[in-house]
């Protein structure tokens, strides 16, 4: 009898402990859902302002898009029968054209890198199959190096005052972020842009890296003008 009555007190126990801990995990579980629901929330109302703000800059860009094209019919408009006038517009857009301020057309090469689709465990530094801000830069230059008059990267358009910096694992252009595959589009004399895939020269050595390289040629290339502003906070005009 004594035996019996203690086998219930301890089942009794036994019962209750189970009961804390289910409410204990319970109250746990509860609790974790609401700090997910509450980071959720977080996030979408994150997502719904850099959803209106990126409207917002659509509209003003469409405005200004739509006040260029009046301003270029006002000058053609003023221009008209006027030589002295109508150089200065050629000498204008000629500029613009140079300093990436307009959308340009002509043949060239698309250069495309995309990081190693090696396996990493296989690799002894992982940074070696990936897509850096270097990498981008060196075959940049050999672009510029054999004539490119235009040069884009994924549709940022590179002017005198870009700058290509690395982001962690992704590659800051114009201030802009954007990540791998990496398009180089670059407008010039196909022929000799496509030297770059030449023994020894930079796509070589990242294709030895596995990195992916891909060069084409290409009659019609479009490469899109310059959003942003340039300024020049040093340079002076000459007196």
């Amino acid at each position: 009898m004594k035996n019996k009555k203690m086998i219930s007190i301890v089942l009794g126990i036994m019962c209750f402990a189970l009961t804390l801990g289910i409410v204990i995990q319970w109250k746990t579980v509860k609790g974790s859902n609401s700090i997910v629901g509450q980071s959720s929330e977080k996030n979408d109302e994150l997502r719904n302002e850099v959803l209106k703000y990126k409207e917002k800059y659509d509209n003003k860009y469409k405005e200004l898009e739509k006040a260029e094209k009046e301003l270029e019919k006002e000058r053609q408009s003023s221009t008209e029968n006027n030589s002295d006038l109508e150089q200065k517009e050629e000498a204008i857009k000629k500029g613009n054209k140079m300093i990436g301020m307009t959308e340009v057309t002509g043949a060239g090469v698309i250069v495309t890198l995309s990081d190693s689709k090696k396996d990493t465990n296989t690799a002894l530094n992982i940074s070696d199959l990936l897509v850096h801000d270097a990498d981008v830069l060196s075959v940049i230059n050999e672009l510029k190096n054999a004539g490119a008059e235009a040069i884009s990267i994924n549709e940022q358009r590179l002017v005198p005052t870009s700058s290509i910096t690395c982001g962690g694992n992704i590659i800051e252009i114009n201030g802009e972020k954007v990540g791998a595959p990496f398009v180089i589009k670059a407008i010039g004399l196909p022929e000799q842009l496509a030297a770059l895939s030449r023994p020894g020269g930079y796509l070589e050595i990242l294709k030895k890296a596995t990195v992916g390289v891909d060069l084409k040629k290409s009659n019609n290339i479009t490469i899109p003008k310059y959003t942003g502003v340039i300024t020049y906070k040093y340079a002076q005009n000459s007196k």
